[in-house]
């Protein structure tokens, strides 16, 4: 059985930062993409950031230059770095995972295999 626990969230003051993590069991995590994703008005959610099975990452523009994408792939975890804070960020944050690259749009639109069951992200103003 996939699963995929997401940690890190909590309140913090416009400016600060957070780190999440997910840690992934019941899957070879080297062989999967991940990525990161949160709900927005009009979509079920969002693209935040991912990284390939390779290491490539990818950003949305609205987080591009403040949050960090990672793995670790000895650890079968995802981390995402999140600095400068906005109240904007606030929002429930999904870790997911999929076993395929068809393309870039692929890694950014929310079709991945497993998800998890978010963590809490609040920013202050």
């Amino acid at each position: 059985q996939v699963q995929l626990v997401e940690s890190g969230g909590g309140l913090v003051q416009a400016g600060g930062s957070l780190r999440l993590s997910c840690a992934a069991s019941g899957l070879t995590f080297s062989n999967y993409h991940m990525g990161w994703f949160r709900p927005a008005p009009g979509k079920e959610r969002e693209f935040v950031a991912a990284i390939r099975t390779v290491g490539y990452t990818y950003y949305a523009d609205s987080v591009k230059g403040r949050f960090t994408i990672s793995r670790d792939n000895a650890k079968d975890t995802v981390s995402m770095q999140m600095n400068s804070l906005k109240p904007e960020d606030t929002a429930v944050y999904y870790c997911a995972a999929r076993r395929s690259f068809n393309s870039i749009g692929s890694l950014m639109s929310p079709t991945y295999d497993y998800w998890g069951q978010g963590t809490q992200v609040t920013v202050s103003s």
